[in-house]
């Protein structure tokens, strides 16, 4: 859906108190849910982070890598900023990378941004940027025809708005123009679709903080992804620890979702699927994928089929073994034996003209691994990426 798309203005900015987040406990992500997995934060979240950078941008001259929001509970959490961007009309557009954290959340890695300018108006008025649906059924949260920016993450933005201006500024109101690149595109994997809202994704929470599913729930909702990917009996599917697998499916293999499984720490649980499916069904898959960084991937060469980091070293040590197996020598293994991630390493080998083909065995060397658990697939291909998607291999 073309253009920008308005909401009423909502309170004013004016009779205003200042938000201390001083006043409140904060959440450490690092401490892991009750059921062991990672927590992470909601797009609402990601929202009122990027609004809150935007305005120390554009009214103290700020630019902050990091932002406390203060969440509807009363604590707050600190976020990590993306990018910041000074824009025409002295607009500011700001960049936060939503992290899910364990939670199969569609929107896990999406870059969720909040355009912000000034209105005379002395009011916040909510507009749906590039990739934030608009509501086009009655019974939302949100009435028909406004941004699907739902009332939790609304407050929370309010809240930034005056945290930061405060009396400062008592005639001016801002424009918060929320969105997420991509957005159209993750909103069809949602249900959003089929709840009418069209053209993007929901700003959603109510907590501000994504609460892992179960390992046991977790678990069944891939073997149920890989059972609808395996139904038809096609010619390749995707296993992907994360968003990484979408991207290369859609771009490099032309797949339909439903060929794609993300599977996050779970390899060696998603492998055992894998197989006795295709057992069950009598049926030898062609071609199986596994795609997504050596950070997460690498892991299985020393035996680590549960990847999640609470419950798994470093991949560094598995990489390292490759890379004398290589035969990298000199200054530069020495550099990458003092490496504290496989991101390290990375950039350590990102200008060396061997780099494609070092990263090729470790794919090379991962398939052969994947290949020993799995007796029904009769070709493995592993490809491997950056954070920031660029391919390292290529085999």
């Amino acid at each position: 859906m073309g253009g920008r798309r308005r909401e009423r203005a909502h309170d004013p900015i004016r009779r205003t108190r200042q938000v201390k987040t001083a006043k409140h406990e904060k959440v450490d992500l690092a401490k892991p849910a009750e059921n062991g997995l990672k927590r992470g934060f909601t797009t609402g979240t990601c929202a009122t982070a990027a609004v809150k950078a935007a305005l120390l941008k554009m009214l103290r001259k700020e630019s902050p890598s990091e932002v406390d929001v203060v969440l509807p509970g009363g604590q707050f959490l600190t976020v990590p900023v993306e990018q910041i961007t000074e824009q025409e009309n002295g607009a500011v557009r700001v960049v936060i990378i939503k992290d899910a954290g364990d939670d199969p959340d569609q929107t896990h890695r999406a870059r969720i941004f909040a355009r912000v300018t000034k209105n005379r108006i002395g009011r916040i008025v909510f507009q749906a940027g590039e990739g934030v649906g608009t509501a086009t059924q009655p019974g939302l949260q949100v009435a028909v025809g406004e941004p699907a920016i739902n009332p939790v993450p609304r407050r929370m933005m309010i809240d930034a708005v005056r945290e930061i201006v405060g009396e400062s500024e008592p005639d001016v109101g801002f424009d918060l123009e929320i969105g997420c690149e991509n957005g159209e595109q993750i909103a069809k994997r949602t249900f959003n679709p089929r709840l009418g809202i069209q053209g993007g994704i929901s700003i959603l929470g109510t907590s501000g903080i994504v609460e892992p599913k179960s390992k046991a729930a977790f678990k069944a909702s891939i073997e149920v992804y890989i059972r609808v990917a395996l139904g038809d009996r096609p010619k390749e599917i995707v296993l992907a620890p994360g968003n990484l697998g979408q991207q290369f499916a859609r771009s490099f293999l032309d797949l339909p979702t439903k060929s794609v499984v993300q599977m996050s720490n779970f390899i060696g649980f998603a492998l055992e699927c894998v197989e006795r499916v295709l057992f069950e069904n009598g049926y030898f898959l062609p071609k199986l994928w596994l795609v997504g960084h050596p950070g997460k991937l690498a892991k299985v060469l020393g035996n680590v089929w549960d990847t999640h980091s609470s419950r798994s070293g470093s991949a560094v040590e598995a990489v390292l073994n490759v890379a004398d197996e290589f035969g990298i020598k000199g200054k530069i293994r020495d550099a990458m034996g003092s490496a504290r991630s496989v991101e390290e390493l990375i950039e350590l080998l990102y200008r060396e003209s061997f780099s494609h083909a070092f990263w090729s065995l470790v794919e090379r060397k991962i398939g052969m691994k994947v290949a020993s658990q799995l007796k029904r697939v009769d070709e493995i291909a592993v490809r491997l990426f950056q954070m920031n998607g660029k391919e390292l291999g290529g085999t």
